[in-house]
């Protein structure tokens, strides 16, 4: 046989050298929790290892993080029942501890990226991304609300937009409201093909924030759609988005790929709480070894043309990356 693939498989030293795919830390993303009040730490039942953070711990956790390699955070609130309305009024109230705390994290830690989540849902006492009457999502009435959370959110030290809503128009409308008000440089990652996914449960438990009444299948993807996602994304290239990314990561690979393939801008990938949970299940089982699976997973997609990888595994893949043990 003169053609013998397994000769580039030999040794670690030339399969290393024949590596075709390398997942960098800098390419990860570490979501966090952010929760009112003074040393909150209240773990996630349903994802071990994560928790909601009140503003000391959470500079704390990123601090960590840094001096790991993880630079880059999206911000999730946990907004209080009390807090939330029919319009979601409080996203972009002075009031609003996001903001406070956002400030805070930029003044302490200037240089890391700091990504922000915009959508109504935290704040909306329907728990929709939209505004809701009579049991219909209001599209276009939401944008107007989507375009001032994002110009408080750049105005409090927001490095990137991340519109997580599904709304039609929502990047164009948020673009001309940052740019409207001397927000040129703050740059939008769209959630751009996100689904409809039974693999939200444990995000939803972290912020309390399932719908009230009803589901999201009237703005989120249908799961057994792909090319759905090639319209869904030239719509957001054109009104303007500097990133784009689909959600969740493992059962979409495909879409990925697709995306990937179609746009010459990053593409990102939400490895999401219900496959983050899953993986964590078997190995406390014993049925995975997580220092193999976890990594494993992650680099799947990156080969699947993830640019960005939104994921809770983000400081542990760091760690083990700087003990050489990936």
């Amino acid at each position: 046989m003169r053609i013998r693939p397994r000769r580039n498989r030999q040794s670690r030293v030339i399969r290393n050298m024949a590596q075709e795919n390398r997942l960098s830390v800098q390419q990860l993303v570490m979501p966090l929790f952010l929760s009112p009040g003074e040393d909150v730490r209240e773990e996630i039942s349903s994802l071990p290892g994560n928790y909601r953070l009140s503003l000391d711990n959470i500079l704390f956790e990123i601090e960590a993080c840094v001096k790991l390699g993880v630079e880059s955070f999206i911000l999730f609130p946990a907004i209080p029942e009390s807090k939330k309305d029919k319009t979601g009024t409080y996203s972009y109230s002075e009031e609003n501890f996001y903001l406070s705390s956002i400030r805070a994290i930029k003044m302490n830690l200037p240089d890391i990226c700091l990504i922000s989540d915009v959508a109504l849902d935290p704040y909306s006492s329907d728990g929709h991304d939209g505004l809701v009457e009579n049991g219909k999502i209001l599209n276009d009435e939401t944008l107007p609300i989507l375009g001032k959370m994002s110009v408080a959110q750049a105005e409090a030290g927001i490095d990137i937009i991340g519109p997580s809503d599904m709304m039609d128009g929502r990047v164009a409308a948020i673009r001309d409201a940052l740019d409207k008000n001397g927000y040129k440089e703050t740059g939008i990652l769209s959630y751009t093909a996100k689904y409809a996914s039974a693999f939200y449960g444990p995000f939803r438990d972290a912020l309390d924030s399932a719908p009230k009444a009803g589901d999201k299948k009237s703005y989120q993807m249908n799961p057994a759609n792909k090319m759905e996602a090639l319209r869904e994304g030239q719509l957001d290239y054109e009104e303007g988005a500097d990133m784009m990314m689909v959600k969740p990561a493992l059962n979409y690979l495909d879409v990925i790929h697709l995306m990937k393939e179609s746009f010459d801008i990053p593409i990102a990938a939400y490895h999401v709480s219900g496959e983050c949970a899953m993986l964590l299940a078997a190995c406390q089982k014993g049925w995975l070894e997580y220092e193999k699976a976890m990594p494993e997973t992650l680099e799947s997609i990156n080969r699947a043309g993830a640019d960005i990888i939104l994921t809770y595994f983000a400081k542990d893949y760091a760690r083990m990356r700087k003990a050489g043990k990936i």
